[in-house]
Order: structure tokens, then C-alpha cells, then sequence
């Protein structure tokens, strides 16, 4: 199958980088998923969860806040004020999950995509146990 590069980038430097098989992606408008070869575009970012299908058939989850992605044929380039690994590549629950909620919480957007992310970072951490 198929890869594309994925980045993701805060101010405070790089969060992730690697060949993924598809990456879900929360935007302004909606969630939506991203996979190699995909059109060009740029899309605002809103608070929630970026979950990606590493080449390795691995899933990780990305909380953020805000920001915005470019999209081109093989690379995905998300530029976000903040990010908190929620699962690594084998599926590990962070030990950062209060961090990832309290960043989800402190987001500058409506109330209804701040308690849909943050009840999908609970989910999460529900299926660990």
C-alpha cells in the first residue's frame, strides 16, 4: 500500500514525523481522513483528536488545539499552536493523558468540538483498561 508523509509541528518544535497510510484529521468544518494521493489543500484545524495509520499498520492519537494542515499528493503538514501524544505506535495510553485533556479543554472554541474531543480522549483511555 501506499504512504504519504505526515509532520506535525507546534512552536515548541516537532511533534511527529513519518510514512503514514492515512491520517484522520479535525477540521474546522468537520472531521476528515487524508490518504496518499489525496487533492491539494489547506483546511483550518479545530480542537480534537488527529488519529493516524502508521505504514506499519500501527494506530497513534494526537490531541490538539488549533491550527491548520496543507495537503498535497504525498505529504501532510499539520501546523498547530499545541499537541499532546494521547497513544504511541503500540498503542501505549501516554502518561501525558491529563495534559491532552487540559489542552483540549483550554482550547479557544465552541464548547460542543472541546467536549467532543475530550470525550473521545476518555474513550481511549476507557479501551487501555
Amino acid at each position: 500500500m501506499k504512504t504519504m508523509k505526515l509532520e506535525i509541528v507546534t512552536p515548541g518544535g516537532l511533534i511527529y514525523e513519518g510514512d503514514v497510510k492515512m491520517v484522520t484529521l479535525p477540521g474546522k468544518e468537520g472531521e476528515f481522513g487524508v490518504l496518499p494521493g489525496h487533492a491539494s489543500l489547506v483546511s483550518l484545524l479545530d480542537t480534537g483528536v488527529i488519529t493516524v495509520e502508521t505504514a506499519e499498520g500501527k494506530e497513534i492519537m494526537i490531541a490538539i488545539n488549533h491550527g491548520y494542515v496543507k495537503v498535497d499528493e504525498n505529504k501532510v503538514s499539520c501546523i498547530v499552536d499545541g499537541a499532546v501524544l494521547i497513544t504511541d505506535e503500540e498503542g501505549t495510553l501516554s502518561e501525558k493523558m491529563e495534559e491532552a485533556k487540559e489542552l483540549l479543554r483550554k482550547a479557544q472554541t465552541s464548547d460542543v468540538a472541546i467536549a467532543a474531543a475530550v470525550g473521545k480522549v476518555e474513550s481511549i483511555k476507557k479501551k487501555s483498561y
